[in-house]
Formats: C-alpha cells, structure tokens, sequence
C-alpha cells in the first residue's frame, strides 16, 4: 500500500478521459431500445475503464479495480474485501450523456480500509475538477470549497435523488414522496439534478445547501460525499444518524442547515 499518492497523476488520469468523452459528446445517436441502451453504456464503461487504468497502473501497479455498478444493491452494502482498491463510477449521469444532455461527470475514488481515502469528480462541460483527501480539505481546480452560509430557507437550494434498489416490497416510494413534500413546503427552491456525485461536491462548494436521498446508493455517493465531508458538511443517513457504508439513505449539508431539516422532519 502506498502511503503518498501522486494527486497529479490521478487528476490528469481523470482529466484526461473526460475530455475525450467531451471530444465525442452529442455525436451518438441517442438510443431508441434497451438493445441500444445497454451497449452504449457498456461501451462508455469499457473507454472509460480503459484508459483510467492504463494511465494509473503506472503509478499504482498494485492497486486493483472495482466497477461502482449502482443496479447491484448487495454489493454496495459493504466494501469489497480488499484493504484498498479503485472503485469506478466510469461515468454518473451516463444516461444524460447518451441523452445529449447536461450532468454527466466521470468519477474515482481510492478506497482504504474501507473508507474512501481520495475521490475526485471531473465535469468536462463545466472544466471543473473537484477532488478530496481525508483529512487534508476538498477543492475545485485548486480552490478550496466553502459550504454555504445561508440561514433563510426561502432562498436554500435542496436536492432530492433515488437510487436503482427494488422498491416493490418496501415503503421507499412512500418514504421518497413525503420527503419531496416536506422539501416542497419548506425550500424555496427544491431540484432532482441528476448525477449524485456531482450534487454531493456541489454542497461542499455551497452550490447546493441540502442533499437527501432516501434510498440505497453508495457507488453513486463515495466519490461525492468524502469531498462534502472534507468541504466541513455533515454526512448523516436521513434519520440524522452518523452515515456509515451500506446505510440506506444519505443527507448532506452544513450543521446548521442539516438542523432545520431534522426541526422540519420531526414536526411536519
């Protein structure tokens, strides 16, 4: 295991597979059937897989490889068995993409001992990288992320998503509908965006003031949430206890904002 990691080599890796997704976006066709469906996305995390590991294998000869695959709800519920090991999101928001639209972003993290060590989040559209280490602070292109100060709901930007779990034989639609509600009487402003990961960074830079996902998701959160934490947010399950691998719900947001939501959930 190595103890210092090479930040550069990782975000040029990431950087540089982003941008020949950017270089081809909008030039396929958009798929008419799940045939279609199913081989584009195959073929973007076959690219994807592809040149990240070529490009990091060099410096991380000994680091092996784990596919974030969101649809595989047991796995996510605890870490793979290695003391660490790259976990891929080869690209969140993969379906925006082949949809020419908007909220595609390519993410990695590096998981140690069962915790995500360094993660970071590239949107090509936006030429914005943002990335973590524990302990050491979250960043975008070198900048330091400060979380949002607001103290007015009226003007508070929340976030609700949902993940790909069954929900045929539990209550999740329920849970998922009465928390829109709550966040619909109590937000001004309430939005589904779509890329999880990119949400998560977006509260670490005080773009977005509330996260809540009442679902299982972790492949979708790791990368984002270790640069929400790391930006100084609370990572909670959305009963407001401390979030830990295989939860089965997420919020993100400064303490003081995370507070007003737990005040709203527990009288309305």
């Amino acid at each position: 295991m190595q103890n210092e990691i090479s930040i550069p080599t990782i975000l040029y890796a990431v950087r540089k597979v982003g941008n020949a997704f950017l270089k081809d976006y909008k030039q396929n066709a958009i798929p008419q059937t799940m045939d279609e469906l199913l081989k584009q996305l195959e073929d973007i995390d076959i690219f994807c897989l592809t040149s990240l590991k070529e490009d990091l294998s060099k410096e991380f000869p000994s680091i092996p490889w784990h596919i974030g695959d969101e649809f595989d709800t047991d796995s996510q519920r605890i870490p793979a068995e290695q003391n660490e090991y790259w976990l891929c999101d080869a690209m969140d928001g993969a379906i925006q993409y082949l949809q020419h639209i908007a909220g595609w972003t390519i993410n990695l993290a590096l998981v140690r001992h069962g915790k995500p060590f360094f993660s970071v989040i590239y949107d090509p559209l936006s030429n914005e990288i943002f990335w973590a280490k524990d302990g050491e602070g979250a960043f975008m292109n070198g900048k330091l992320l400060e979380l949002s100060r607001k103290t007015d709901l009226a003007i508070m930007l929340a976030v609700f998503e949902y993940g790909h779990q069954d929900k045929s034989n539990n209550n999740l639609y329920d849970k998922i509908g009465s928390n829109v509600t709550k966040l619909l009487k109590n937000f001004g402003i309430v939005r589904n965006y779509g890329p999880h990961g990119l949400q998560l960074a977006y509260v670490g830079a005080g773009r977005i003031d509330l996260f809540v996902e009442e679902d299982l998701d972790t492949y979708n959160w790791i990368a984002g949430l270790l640069i929400a934490k790391e930006a100084g947010a609370e990572i909670l399950t959305a009963d407001g206890t401390p979030w830990k691998w295989g939860s089965e719900s997420l919020l993100a947001a400064p303490k003081s904002i995370s507070e007003k939501y737990f005040q709203i959930k527990s009288t309305n």
